[in-house]
């Protein structure tokens, strides 16, 4: 175990040591967050965050579910952030998005609290067909990507509680006339109180905004999307320059020399691998706590940007070692570790919302670090926990994993680890 942490802290002081690979490091993705600020209206002198966000709303259901999705948005506790306004028009609603005048319209279609909340005397009624679910259309502008995004995440979180509530419900109902608590007849009378309570649903999204604090930890900063985009399209280039420095190393006979020492082969490769590991580390570290301190950007639960960082420091490198297992020179490594970057980056969302691409392009994007990385970054600087991480989380360590293991076995029959 010594072994490994002197050669990772090795490689680390190596290239704190490399004025050309810091700079392209921790200076270059600096300079384009602060651009990407500026650019945004982020150092404008406003608002650091998102505010009065307008957002239409045509409620075409006139019923319980409908009504209080469209209060969510007109409530007090949104009253900063958002700026609804009503249409009875779905194709104005659409009009009004595609001409730049807002950010999305929220279509609540009509019979969407009664796929949800059978009406009363239905569930006796042996002819009673329960009609299909009804989905909410949100059409976003995509000029808005962010303002757009937090429209979604509201309403998604909307739905997420409205069916928790239903799954729940339907549960406590089976459970009560199991053990004989209630009569069968009492089913419906029993039901329509359940549901009904499902229309009060909070989010977590929403509740957040009742006090000062919980306001800063929900307000959306654009950089706290700009940053991590940033650092982590350059991570991709710290990855490679580490696995660039393997096959240095084998060019300039150091490493065969250290396979022939007393050290074992597996000591060598884990110690380099394990170099890699703290260069990103050190380097998406360093950008977050300098957005941070100098831009105020406020990112929450400090253990799951901690967690966060690992794992997406970890799906990277496993790209890293891949892209080494391929290449012959240290130059190819080079040039195939800096279009990865640049193609990750823009897969991965770093310069443009994920939600602006097409379907199948959301979901390749998933092959991508940055991809996932963004995801748990995002979902943090709304407020979100390490609890709610899992997801990218694990992708991430997944990725590392499958990679990892790819390239050892590449290193293997190239001849790599040999001694």
């Amino acid at each position: 175990m010594k072994k490994f942490l002197l050669i990772g802290i090795k490689d680390l002081k190596l290239m704190f040591r490399d004025r050309a690979a810091l700079t392209f490091m921790l200076l270059a993705p600096f300079l384009l967050t602060i651009g990407m600020g500026f650019v945004t209206g982020r150092f404008s002198g406003g608002s650091t965050g998102l505010s009065d966000i307008p957002v239409i709303i045509v409620n075409l259901d006139q019923r319980d579910l409908g009504n209080t999705l469209e209060d969510i948005f007109s409530s007090d506790e949104l009253s900063g952030l958002m700026e609804p306004s009503a249409s009875d028009s779905p194709e104005t609603a659409r009009q009004l998005i595609d001409s730049d005048e807002a950010s999305a319209a929220i279509i609540i279609p009509e019979g969407f609290t009664e796929s949800i909340i059978p009406p009363e005397g239905s569930m006796t009624d042996p002819n009673f067909i329960k009609p299909e679910a009804v989905q909410i259309e949100i059409y976003t502008n995509p000029s808005r990507p962010t303002s757009a995004g937090v429209v979604k995440s509201i309403v998604d979180e909307f739905i997420s509680r409205i069916e928790e509530g239903r799954i729940s419900g339907t549960v406590s109902i089976v459970q009560l006339v199991a053990s004989g608590t209630i009569d069968p007849q009492n089913i419906e009378a029993v039901a329509g109180d359940l549901l009904q309570n499902v229309g009060q649903t909070e989010s977590n999204v929403i509740t957040l905004k009742k006090n000062i604090q919980g306001a800063e930890a929900v307000e959306f900063d654009l950089l706290s999307y700009f940053a991590p985009g940033m650092a982590l399209m350059f991570l991709m280039y710290t990855v490679s320059y580490g696995g660039r420095s393997i096959l240095a190393e084998r060019a300039q006979g150091t490493l065969p020399r250290m396979m022939i020492s007393p050290t074992q082969t597996f000591q060598v490769l884990g110690g380099k691998v394990l170099g890699i590991f703290f260069m990103g580390v050190a380097q998406v570290g360093i950008l977050i706590l300098a957005s941070a301190i100098l831009f105020q950007v406020k990112w929450g639960d400090a253990l799951g940007i901690i967690v966060l960082i690992l794992a997406a420091v970890f799906g990277a490198s496993g790209w890293g070692m891949l892209i080494t297992a391929f290449a012959r020179t240290p130059a190819q490594v080079g040039s195939t570790g800096s279009a990865i970057m640049l193609i990750f980056g823009i897969m991965g969302g770093s310069f443009i919302s994920l939600e602006n691409f097409p379907p199948l392009m959301q979901t390749i994007s998933k092959i991508t670090p940055n991809a996932w990385g963004l995801d748990g970054f995002t979902t943090l600087a709304l407020g979100g926990t390490l609890m709610n991480l899992t997801e990218p989380i694990t992708a991430l360590v997944i990725m590392g994993a499958v990679l990892f293991g790819i390239a050892v076995l590449l290193f293997k029959r190239n001849g790599l680890v040999q001694k």
